[in-house]
């Protein structure tokens, strides 16, 4: 399908869609758009929590990609959802992640598939084609994390030092943590109370911090966090905090120490230079442990992107279509 370089393709609709039960009473949510005889390509999408968004579809030449797209566990149209304070969250972990997403690939007769996703998104593509290697094709990362416990105090307390009067309100938030006090275990903590204006509160003070974070990029539209309707705005904190205090269950610095069983994988990794949220070393580390992987610095970009990093994902997706 024709289109200007810099220019996404045309909104699409799903041609197939459906609620895939994962076991522990979850059902996951999944989606599948595109030409049904294209190349395979799941998109994974970041947060933890966020949801899968339609804008993601647009990535893909619907002629030449068949794209699946899915609600990880809690989250999205994805049940029980993760607002509710019923939903059991100890069911919900990079390990049960992974398993899902190889049933959805089961459940989808898919033998291999290209992953796309950014920021979490990254940590779990990472995490999976880790695991299984031969069920990957090529590999698209724009903002580039791996969840390590470094990176998980830069952004909720080294990064702090750029914006204090925020910080100091997000420290505010969860007194409990003083000091040295673990402030992303409070604030999970937190979002776990039977006081729902306990929860309000968490909700409000960790998005208020989130978009400070980035309130130095260019976006339209209402701030990334505080601006997303209540629900999947309180899932989000809850599912964020629950994987950031536990460090994604990942041992510190594992996907970069096992980057090499991603070789024969070809990947493109795409990161802004001033990207607060997640710096670039993470990026320049992972991109000399893997073999195959090219990484594409955008100068002037930040965590959320740009029309350089679009060029760039687009590129790279334009160019595995092909293969």
């Amino acid at each position: 399908m024709d289109r200007e370089p810099d220019e996404k393709y045309p909104p699409i609709e799903p041609y197939e869609q459906g609620m895939l039960d994962v076991g522990d009473g979850n059902l996951v949510h999944w989606e599948v758009c595109g030409n049904p005889d294209g190349k395979p390509a799941l998109v994974v999408h970041g947060g933890p929590g966020s949801g899968c968004g339609a804008h993601t579809r647009q990535y893909f030449d619907p002629d030449r990609y068949r794209v699946v797209l899915f609600d990880q566990r809690g989250c999205g149209r994805s049940t029980p959802h993760a607002s509710d304070p019923a939903a059991d969250m100890r069911h919900n972990t990079t390990a049960h992640l992974i398993a899902d997403m190889e049933r959805l690939r089961v459940r989808l007769g898919i033998e291999k598939w290209l992953l796309y996703g950014g920021s979490w998104g990254s940590t779990l593509i990472l995490a999976y084609a880790e695991e299984h290697p031969e069920r990957v094709s090529e590999i698209v990362i724009p903002a580039v994390t791996t969840t390590r416990r470094s990176e998980i105090d830069w952004l909720y307390r080294g990064v702090g030092k750029i914006f204090p009067e925020a910080w100091d309100l997000f420290r505010a938030g969860v007194p409990e943590a003083a000091g040295d006090g673990d402030l992303v275990a409070a604030y999970a903590r937190r979002m776990e109370s039977p006081d729902a204006a306990v929860r309000a509160k968490a909700t409000a003070d960790w998005c208020a911090w989130e978009d400070a974070v980035l309130s130095q990029e260019t976006y339209s539209g209402p701030p990334p966090y505080s601006g997303r309707p209540g629900g999947a705005r309180q899932a989000l904190v809850r599912i964020c905090s629950h994987y950031f205090s536990h460090g994604a269950w990942l041992e510190e610095g594992q996907l970069i120490r096992n980057a090499g069983r991603l070789a024969g994988i070809p990947g493109v990794l795409v990161h802004g230079r001033f990207d607060l949220g997640g710096p670039l070393i993470t990026a320049w580390e992972l991109a000399k442990a893997w073999p195959d992987a090219e990484l594409t610095v955008i100068d002037g970009a930040g965590h959320l992107g740009g029309p350089a990093t679009t060029r760039a994902v687009l590129e790279a997706l334009d160019r595995f279509a092909a293969q």
